[in-house]
């Protein structure tokens, strides 16, 4: 019902910037909860980032607060999560993630199959 694709990871600089977006496609992208996960070898899959569907509640774990930030763009169906200020922990695989409801009981229902970030100290 809903495909999502990310892009735009890749090997950065401790102290630098990546952009990640999140092309959607199926589905009514406006009427979906958007989210960014990530997870490193051998470690769960941990919370990044989530964006309510009407763009009015934002949430963030508390190791990315102040460094990234979580946007989306209903016109192009895209989503983003700018990550400045990149840390060698912030190395991992980053999932974009879609899901319906009210985002206090969200159920991230689409995921997309993940961009690598690898940063190097």
């Amino acid at each position: 019902q809903v495909q999502l694709v990310e892009s735009g990871g890749g090997l950065v600089q401790a102290g630098g910037s990546l952009r990640l977006s999140c092309a959607a496609s199926g589905g009514t992208f406006s009427a979906y909860n958007m989210g960014w996960f990530r997870q490193a070898p051998g470690k769960e899959r941990e919370f990044v980032a989530a964006l309510s569907w009407n763009g009015g509640s934002k949430y963030y774990a508390d190791s990315v607060k102040g460094r990234f930030t979580i946007s989306r763009d209903n016109a192009k169906k895209m989503a983003y999560l700018q990550m400045n200020t990149l840390r060698p922990e912030d190395t991992a695989v980053y999932y974009c993630t879609a899901g319906p409801g009210p985002i206090a009981t969200v159920r991230w229902d689409y995921w997309g199959q993940g961009t690598q970030v690898t940063v190097s100290s």
